[in-house]
């Protein structure tokens, strides 16, 4: 099983692991501890480097399977063994600007929940951008220029993004937990992953985040369109 110490610790940038399978045929690595986000709820994996016997080895994707999270590694490079030492090295630039947007996303969700009460039905990201869907009928320009301005207010206001991992019958007596359309979590999970933004939004999610909203910077909404009679897209790109 792989210690997830991205689930902790968002700005960990580089840690020390064993490698504890091998999967040839997928030119894969899974390791005792990872601080790769193997991609998940719009987040995309983390890309970045492991420090073996003296290489840097690209890695080019990151996967979870099981209890195992899989690192794949260039095709010509020889794999680590079972037991052998490495170092993993983030692409932080990279992850820094998911976690900046994937809180910018959030920030979107908790603006339109509060004052508009319209549940998620979508979303997407790569770093400096994402959208999202929404159950709105309509969306109107005014109303996008005042969800941006509200957005941006909530960074301006510097709040703290705490995360819990709590078991999952204390997490499910959390009002409005799930703002998605569809409830995406596994029926036999134990624990249960939260993110909240003090005094804006509280949610399920396995993702990485900035530590305040102030990270984050100027969001810009870029474009909206309708998909579907009560389906509404924004899209949003970060300064």
């Amino acid at each position: 099983m792989t210690l997830a110490l991205y689930q902790t610790d968002s700005y960990l940038r580089e840690f020390t692991a064993a490698v504890a399978a091998v999967d040839e045929p997928q030119h894969a690595v899974a390791l005792d501890r990872t601080a790769f986000y193997p991609g998940g709820g719009g987040q995309p994996c983390d890309t970045g480097w492991l420090l073996a016997d003296g290489r840097a080895l690209p890695v080019t994707n990151v996967r979870r399977v099981g209890d195992h999270i899989w690192h794949t590694l260039p095709a010509d490079a020889a794999l680590p063994a079972v037991g052998a030492a490495v170092v993993g090295r983030l692409d932080w630039e990279r992850r820094y600007a998911l976690m900046r947007t994937h809180t910018a996303l959030h920030i979107l969700c908790g603006v339109v929940w509060r004052d508009y009460g319209a549940l998620v039905t979508g979303g997407n990201m790569e770093p400096l951008q994402g959208r999202m869907d929404f159950e709105f009928a309509t969306l109107r320009g005014e109303l996008v220029g005042e969800i941006e301005a509200r957005c941006n207010a909530e960074v301006a206001a510097a709040r703290e993004v705490r995360v819990r991992i709590l078991p999952r019958a204390e997490a499910f007596q959390i009002p409005d937990l799930i703002r998605t359309k569809i409830n995406l979590l596994p029926e036999g999970i134990t624990e249960v992953r939260t993110v909240e933004i003090v005094g804006l939004d509280l949610q399920a999610d396995g993702g990485t985040h900035v530590a305040n909203t102030r990270e984050v910077g100027r969001i810009r909404v870029v474009d909206y369109k309708s998909k579907g009679a009560i389906n509404k897209r924004i899209y949003i790109a970060l300064e």
